[in-house]
């Protein structure tokens, strides 16, 4: 089965903003950027069944490239990163946060997931869609939501996934 995976675009929160399950709103070009993301999903056509995160800047992704009633699910959302949301990175003063950037595959934020989590949600998602009679779909999600997607489908490691980040309104596409 072939997954095209598509990143929801930027997001109107400052640059080095913590928001991982928050759901915060599109930024101002998001109509010029989702116009691109539509041109460029639209070489993938037709979808047998269409996925997006609950998380409005996915789904509203999916609604304007055409997908008005997308199935939402929760295990595509993006990682929460617990008590560190809508913190700016550098203004974090938890002692947790330095072993957390050494390790960030294995710990948990607080009260949060770990990459590993999130890589255990989306991989139990994946396993399902697979069992299905789609040959293709789409799936509106999160740059965590993709890293997970392209490491289960074997497009690289577990140490080079931060350098295989698809930048917002980008497409990546797997066959699981």
């Amino acid at each position: 089965m072939e997954v095209v995976l598509v990143r929801h675009t930027r997001v109107n929160v400052p640059k080095g903003m913590c928001y991982g399950q928050t759901d915060v709103a599109v930024a101002d070009t998001f109509e010029q950027e989702a116009a691109v993301t539509k041109l460029n999903l639209s070489r993938h056509l037709p979808f047998d069944q269409v996925f997006s995160s609950p998380l409005t800047r996915a789904r509203l992704l999916a609604v304007y490239c055409g997908y008005k009633k997308p199935v939402l699910d929760d295990r595509i959302m993006e990682m929460s990163m617990g008590v560190w949301e809508m913190q700016m990175f550098d203004e974090i003063k938890d002692p947790r946060l330095d072993a957390w950037y050494k390790d960030y595959m294995h710990l948990p934020t607080p009260g949060g997931e770990s990459f590993t989590m999130l890589y255990q949600r989306v991989a139990t998602f994946l396993d399902e869609v697979k069992t299905k009679p789609y040959r293709r779909i789409a799936v509106f999600a999160h740059g965590g939501v993709l890293l997970c997607a392209g490491l289960y489908a074997g497009l690289f490691t577990e140490q080079e996934t931060w350098n295989n980040l698809v930048d917002y309104g980008g497409i990546e596409k797997i066959t699981i």
